[in-house]
């Protein structure tokens, strides 16, 4: 698996909220997908928000793992112009890392940031 680069990720408070507020959300029963539009960027960012009531430190992160490893597989597919805030539902703690990558890519696509793929 390789590294999420540092600048693809969104950090700070202050573009987490600007994401929640000008954003707009999809979920289904195991994600919500933040999604703002920014036209000056060239990759897409993501920001992860993993819940204490998913479970202890240990699957918490190992959903992270997941949900990044996903990001980075789909990479190719998604819109590179858009902050994503992706906060994981409890069902995502007992998932495969195969069923939370068919699970963003679900809602990545109702969200309309999925670019068709050209074979």
């Amino acid at each position: 698996m390789i590294k999420v680069k540092k600048e693809y990720r969104v950090k700070k408070d202050k573009e987490f909220q600007a994401v929640f507020t000008r954003g707009a959300s999809v979920a289904n029963r195991q994600f919500v997908v933040y999604a703002l539009k920014k036209e000056q960027q060239t990759h897409f960012r993501i920001g992860l928000s993993v819940s204490k009531k998913i479970g202890n430190a240990v699957v918490r992160n190992q959903v992270k793992r997941y949900v990044r490893e996903a990001c980075q597989l789909h990479e190719a597919s998604l819109a590179p112009n858009y902050d994503f805030v992706i906060i994981a539902r409890n069902p995502a703690a007992k998932m495969t890392a195969q069923e939370v990558a068919d699970s963003l890519r679900h809602v990545f696509k109702r969200s309309g940031v999925w670019k068709r793929q050209v074979k």
